[in-house]
Formats: structure tokens, sequence, C-alpha cells
């Protein structure tokens, strides 16, 4: 899985590095496709229950699942990028979200939130928690802040397949829920919207999902390994 969690972030500087007005989602798509092929690893997006792309690529009110295609993206925009690689059968998955050229400090500030809230998680993942301290760390960050998050998308287990359990809300109660063991990874992955309000809408596409005030979104994730001396991040360099 850490082999895995290296071709991801792999993937994610990449596209880090490609990102600026003019250029296409699928473009990005592309960037994606090509860190795979160097690394000798498949996607774990591409077809999974349909999905035609290795990432996904949501601007501005996209929250998650956003199809690259010939979208170009503009000076100001936001785009999260969420994708995944499988190395001999093993699974790693991540996101983050960026500006495009210039963008607002609302969106900066965005952006930082969904990060720290994304760390605040990680930082009680330790033998005999629970995952509802998780999804407590996370909402704590998220509400103070004054930002929103969609209930109905949550992180995951993950492994030997992408998705696995238990799920990860973005949202919980402490002491409650399936406690963590040392050698379980775990997928986190924020999503907050900037209106503060929590619903989302799925586009007619079946897959993209926006917030339905309007209003900006950003999602951040690693793929965490549970250990004895604190929690390791699989999908950073």
């Amino acid at each position: 899985m850490r082999k895995a969690g290296r071709v991801v972030a792999e993937m994610h500087q990449a596209i880090r590095e490609a990102v600026r007005p003019g250029v296409t989602t699928g473009e990005l798509d592309r960037v994606a496709r090509d860190v795979l092929g160097r690394r000798g690893a498949t996607s774990n997006f591409l077809g999974y229950h349909g999905f035609p792309a290795v990432i996904c690529a949501s601007v501005n009110d996209e929250v998650i699942h956003g199809i690259p295609g010939d979208r170009e993206l503009l000076e100001g925009d936001l785009v999260s990028i969420d994708c995944g690689a499988i190395v001999d059968g093993w699974h790693g998955d991540a996101a983050f979200t960026m500006g495009v050229g210039t963008t607002s400090d609302e969106d900066k500030r965005l952006v930082h939130v969904a990060e720290q809230a994304l760390m605040a998680g990680m930082s009680v993942m330790h033998p005999g928690a629970h995952v509802g301290d998780i999804g407590a760390a996370i909402a704590a960050v998220v509400t103070a802040a004054g930002f929103g998050s969609p209930r109905d998308y949550c992180g995951h287990g993950i492994g030997r397949a992408m998705h696995e359990e238990p799920d990860v809300p973005n949202r919980g109660r402490r002491g409650k829920g399936p406690k963590l063991v040392a050698g379980g990874v775990l997928a986190l992955e924020p999503m907050l919207i900037a209106g503060g309000r929590d619903d989302v809408t799925e586009l007619d596409d079946g897959w993209t999902v926006v917030t339905a005030d309007g209003s900006r979104a950003a999602h951040v994730e690693h793929t965490v390994l549970v250990t004895t001396r604190g929690p390791e991040i699989l999908t950073k360099l």
C-alpha cells in the first residue's frame, strides 16, 4: 500500500504542476494516466461502476466526482482532484484542492480549513480509538470555521479494494463506532461547503455532486495507516 500511495502522491504532484488557466480537466486526466503508465500501476477509478476516467476533477461548486473533459480551467477557479492507484493488488486513494492562478482569500481559507480538518481527523488515529473520534475531530474544525459538509458522503476503509469497511463519516461521536487497530488503513476525506449548508445535488451525468446553494467546495483526502507510533500517511512523497 505504500507503493500504491507513492504513485498517487506522484499523480498529485504532476497534476499540481500542470494546473493553470486554459488547461482542460481532460488534459489533467492524461497527466495522471502518464504517471500510472510510468509506474506500472493501474487506476482504481477507471471503470469503477462505469466511471470513465482515472481522476475526478471537480470545479468550484462541484464537491466530488466531477468527470474530466473539455472544460477549461479559468483564472480564480477552485479545482479538486481525486485519484487512486493499484500496485500488486493494493490500493491508494487521495484528493487535494487548489486554486487556479490567483485565488480569493475566501477560497484560500476554505482549502486551509479542509486541510486542517483532515489533519485533525488523522491526529486521533491510534490503536483503541474509535471511528467516531475521527468524525468528531473533523466536524469540530469544519463547524468552528462556519462551513458545511455533505452528510451522505464519507471516507472509508481501503486495502485490497478501494472501498472497504468501515465507513468513516466526517462527523461523529467520540467513543462510538468501530475501534481502530494497528495495521488498519483508512481513507479520510473531509468535504467542505463554503456556504455553510450541508445540502448537495447530483447532476444528470449520474456522478458530479454539486453544492445546493452554488457556493464553492473543497475536498481533501489521504490514505492513512494506523500504527502504535501514530498515523502514517501513505499517499504523500
